[in-house]
């Protein structure tokens, strides 16, 4: 009951991962701060609705439509929409009008509706038709490379392909694997050793700002409120 999400990886460079929910008995949710964005399908009352989401920089709480159903695909860093400029949907969205059970309408194009299956398929048609690009600059550094551009540079092509800085980004995704190991079992001292935390105060703070929960409240797992989708990285 609750929130239930399921979701996978990609073999895709362009997604992060592909996700899908349900919501019953919960009508809020805490949503955690998150580098990536998404493209969000539901549906509720027979209603179906499209949106963007864009990156998350701060876990904030969320209403759940009642009886809704979702399906979205995370899309990997690097990744953007240049009709739709990421850096202006950080801690925003954007919905795409005229959405019906079979299809939307997407820079003057229709599309089919994706499902968690076919996700891929749909991806491919957004590089082919040149709706989905990605900074390769950007990518090269996140695989560990160095290319030769100046630190300015690559600070700015950072946020315009992604909205954030890498600093930024670093923090969001060291919050989320401490959070995903603190659910997992393994000790906050332990979690602090691992990835680099000065102590517990600097633990609990990027949690709170973050994750929007305390480690004793992540070991709880207290579904009263559920957390949107965290998995291991």
């Amino acid at each position: 009951m609750g929130l239930e999400i399921e979701n996978r990886p990609s073999d895709s460079p362009y997604i992060e991962r592909v996700w899908r929910s349900r919501s019953d008995d919960s009508n809020r949710m805490m949503s955690i701060a998150t580098s990536h964005w998404d493209l969000v399908i539901w549906e509720q009352r027979g209603q179906v609705s499209v949106a963007v989401q864009g990156p998350e920089s701060t876990a904030s709480p969320a209403p759940v439509p009642e009886g809704a159903t979702f399906f979205g695909i995370s899309f990997s860093l690097g990744t953007s929409m240049p009709h739709l400029p990421i850096n202006r949907l950080v801690d925003d969205s954007v919905e795409i009008p005229d959405a019906t059970r079979r299809s939307f309408w997407l820079k003057g194009s229709a599309w089919h509706l994706p499902d968690y299956d076919t996700a891929e398929v749909f991806v491919r048609r957004m590089v082919r038709e040149g709706v989905l690009v990605c900074d390769p600059i950007v990518a090269e550094v996140l695989r560990g490379a160095s290319p030769d551009v100046s630190e300015r540079t690559l600070q700015r092509r950072f946020v315009a392909a992604t909205g954030l800085t890498r600093g930024a980004i670093r923090q969001i995704d060291r919050a989320r694997q401490a959070a995903a190991l603190i659910q997992a079992g393994v000790p906050a001292h332990d979690v602090i050793h691992r990835l680099g935390y000065f102590d517990q105060p600097h633990l609990a703070r990027s949690l709170t700002r973050y994750v929007g929960r305390t480690a004793t409240q992540l070991s709880a797992q207290d579904p009263s409120v559920p957390l949107s989708l965290l998995y291991k990285t």
